[in-house]
């Protein structure tokens, strides 16, 4: 196993509302000395959940809401912040209400996706859920998000969409894809 490079100094050295940008300098097992630059972690998050909501043994459900990053419309799957004391599950279940206007009977934990490690500490938790019915919460979107579909047997084809540009969201729906059909509840 390779040894961690020694943390020679830590500084804030930039912050806003949401983010702080925190640099690092490392002195490397090699005695390579480099400076890094990353989003900190501001303390007090808690995590995000995303979840894969299956509306039926084919299709997962994406939503589509402006995202400041790309200054466009993007699809995507539901998705959040975990509220402090919250479970993953709970957190899932609230934010497809939020996000979709649907629950699930069925929630299930997947596994955690770091976002850009090579710059954030950051990850999210993703979640499969099932069985859904129809129930909204009032959440903090702007506006009303656009909810649709993707038919898990053409993800080849999402990344093609011109509203479609979230590795996360595309590496979960493959995982989720994957488990089922491992588990004999998909056939491609």
């Amino acid at each position: 196993m390779r040894q961690k490079p020694t943390v020679l100094a830590r500084e804030i050295v930039a912050k806003s509302r949401l983010f702080s940008v925190e640099e690092l300098q490392l002195r490397f097992s090699n005695g390579v000395e480099r400076t890094y630059e990353r989003l900190a972690s501001k303390g007090v998050g808690y995590g995000a959940v995303m979840i894969v909501a299956l509306a039926d043994s084919d299709h997962a459900l994406l939503v589509e809401e402006y995202c400041a990053g790309t200054d466009d419309y993007q699809l995507s799957l539901p998705k959040g912040l975990i509220e402090p004391g919250e479970d993953v599950l709970v957190a899932a279940e609230r934010e497809l209400k939020e996000e979709a206007g649907f629950g699930a009977r069925r929630l299930e934990y997947l596994t955690e996706l770091s976002l850009s490690p090579g710059y954030m500490s950051q990850k999210i938790q993703v979640v499969l859920a099932r069985d859904l019915y129809p129930e909204s919460l009032p959440g903090d979107e702007p506006e009303p998000l656009g909810v649709s579909q993707v038919n898990l047997r053409e993800l080849s084809s999402l990344v093609q969409h011109p509203q479609f540009s979230e590795g996360r969201a595309l590496a979960a729906l493959y995982l989720a894809r994957d488990l089922l059909g491992q588990r004999g509840e998909f056939v491609l």
